[in-house]
């Protein structure tokens, strides 16, 4: 199962969640994953529902993974198994204000760890993205920051504030990264996911913000504020690497937009 997922280039953070799933319902009934059936998964998954309250993404995704067990490790027709997927509830992302953003940023003193939340910010940059950045990446020429391999494996480029060019050679003059832009305390070698959330966790408690808010809510802020400033839906979802417009159009709904700054089409005749 490993194998086929490296193959058709899943990420390694969802080969490790998958291979983890299957190996928590293996522990489960005691058995070989393999020798599981679909009545035994089903009822595993409607206890886990029931009793324990199972996220609808863990249910998703145990499924994902049994069906790369079933059909494509032991070669089993999926088509004939029903399981009915739950739906997704449509909960807004939560957002940052831009007075709250500033709020965090001011509260930051390091030179690293306010460059790193603010290029996460400013570029609208997913975790990953953000900690495997190397520094030919920024391209100071074109103002552009460009994302390699992001989700689905897809490079793009997106925003580069001119103001945050100036305290990023200032950063790098100060610490001479050797392979990533931003690195830990061991010389080449990426920062890691758990301090980058420390150090957002660390200034929002400076600053006195308390919204239930995580390192993602910086690449939710900016996509909100983004379209806040008039930007096209459609140069948000490039900048973003969404392959849908309907998961960029999430931020119609949670945007401060008012009637105000909207101009009849009447206008322009």
């Amino acid at each position: 199962m490993y194998e086929e997922m490296s193959y058709r280039h899943y990420s390694p953070r969802s080969i490790k969640t998958y291979l983890s799933l299957v190996s928590v319902v293996s522990a489960h009934f005691g058995k070989s994953p393999d020798l599981i059936s679909i009545p035994e998964l089903k009822d595993y998954l409607f206890k886990r529902i029931s009793l324990d309250g199972l996220s609808v993404s863990s249910i998703n995704q145990t499924i994902s993974a049994f069906k790369i067990l079933f059909k494509d490790v032991l070669e089993r027709d999926w088509d004939t198994i029903r399981i009915k997927r739950p739906r997704r509830p449509k909960l807004l992302p939560v957002v940052f204000s831009k007075e709250e953003v500033s709020l965090i940023l001011k509260s930051i003193r390091n030179r690293k760890h306010y460059c790193l939340i603010a290029l996460t910010y400013a570029s609208g940059l997913r975790m990953g993205e953000v900690i495997n950045l190397k520094p030919c990446d920024i391209d100071s020429d074109r103002m552009q920051v460009k994302v390699r391999g992001g989700k689905g494996y897809k490079d793009r480029y997106t925003l580069l504030p001119e103001q945050l060019l100036v305290k990023l050679r200032d950063y790098f003059r100060g610490y001479r990264p050797l392979t990533y832009l931003f690195e830990g305390q061991e010389p080449g070698k990426p920062y890691s996911e758990t301090s980058a959330r420390c150090i957002l966790k660390k200034a929002m408690k400076k600053a006195g913000i308390k919204k239930q808010a995580c390192f993602h809510t910086l690449r939710h802020s900016f996509a909100t504020h983004l379209l806040e400033q008039g930007t096209n839906v459609r140069i948000i979802q490039e900048l973003l690497g969404h392959r849908s417009l309907k998961t960029t159009t999430v931020y119609l709904h949670i945007s401060n937009l008012t009637p105000a700054q909207i101009k009849s089409p009447l206008d322009e005749l």
